[in-house]
């Protein structure tokens, strides 16, 4: 029997700053390519408590259709407030709103080699996010 809805469980939020778009690579035959440079990020939630690692490279590699809808692929590190470090990658897709924003689906994962953080290895996780001003957020779930 199908499911009404997925047993979920909220992991935290993610909010991530990007630098301003330089040089995209315009009505490729895939899209347009555009680079940005994520240059800050917080994930907070019941278990965790983490920012972006300074130093270490990070980047959102997005695909805009020309629809205006765009898929992503996005890889960061976290170190949280005790010291672990964590890697965060994720695809995902959105489509813009009429406000300007964009409704953004992902499918983030998590590693690390710190036993305290063992748990995020083993989530699938989806996320539901938008644009901000400054970036993106995200909640993110474990299903």
């Amino acid at each position: 029997m199908p499911l009404d809805s997925l047993p979920a469980e909220y992991i935290g939020t993610l909010s991530a700053r990007t630098n301003d778009v330089a040089r995209p690579v315009v009505a490729g035959p895939l899209g347009t390519k555009v680079v940005a440079t994520v240059t800050g990020a917080t994930f907070v939630g019941p278990k965790i408590n983490a920012t972006a690692t300074e130093g270490v490279a990070a980047g959102d590699w997005l695909t805009i259709l020309a629809d205006g809808s765009f898929s992503l692929d996005v890889r960061f590190s976290l170190k949280t407030d005790d010291g672990a470090d964590i890697y965060v990658t994720y695809t995902g897709f959105g489509t813009r709103n009429e406000d300007g924003t964009a409704s953004i689906r992902t499918a983030p994962r998590f590693e690390t080699g710190d036993n305290r953080y063992d748990w995020l290895n083993a989530q699938f996780c989806v996320a539901m996010g938008t644009t901000t001003p400054d970036g993106v957020e995200y909640d993110i779930y474990a299903v």
